[in-house]
């Protein structure tokens, strides 16, 4: 066995997981388990916000779909935390949010905005109503859609 496959078949990719809930987390958790080095980037906490469907961060739940990953607290509201986010970008090799398509572009982390930072970047938008069309812009995610 060699060292790649030892580490597991993706471990020459580092992957930003900005997603939350079900969908986006258990996409970038198997790309994890399959050796990628993965960062979850976690919001803030903020009062009476819950922990959203992921459960709390300690919890069971949460610890399953997110195993096998790094986690930072990062505040994309922020300059500073824009800051770190752009440094991130341009040494990741995959992207993966669950964003409504406004939002993203509000915060500057649609494609269009990361491209010019990583022009290999693989960017996963996976979202509720999709990317486009009528419905684009209601929040929902995986299991509203079903």
């Amino acid at each position: 066995m060699n060292e790649l496959t030892a580490k597991g078949p993706l471990s020459r990719f580092k992957v930003l997981d900005l997603t939350r809930v079900r969908a986006g987390p258990t996409a970038a958790r198997q790309l994890a388990d399959w050796g990628a080095d993965v960062i979850k980037v976690e919001v803030p906490p903020q009062p009476d916000a819950g922990e959203g469907m992921g459960g709390p961060r300690l919890g069971p739940d949460f610890q399953n779909i997110h195993r096998n990953k790094r986690g930072m607290t990062l505040n994309l509201k922020s300059d500073a935390g824009m800051e770190v986010f752009r440094r991130l970008v341009a040494e990741v090799d995959v992207l993966i949010e669950n964003y409504r398509p406004d939002v993203k572009h509000r915060l500057g982390i649609d494609y269009e905005s990361l491209k010019s930072i990583n022009p290999g970047l693989v960017y996963g938008s996976i979202s509720g109503f999709g990317q486009d069309g009528p419905y684009m812009a209601r929040p929902g995610f995986d299991q509203i859609a079903q």
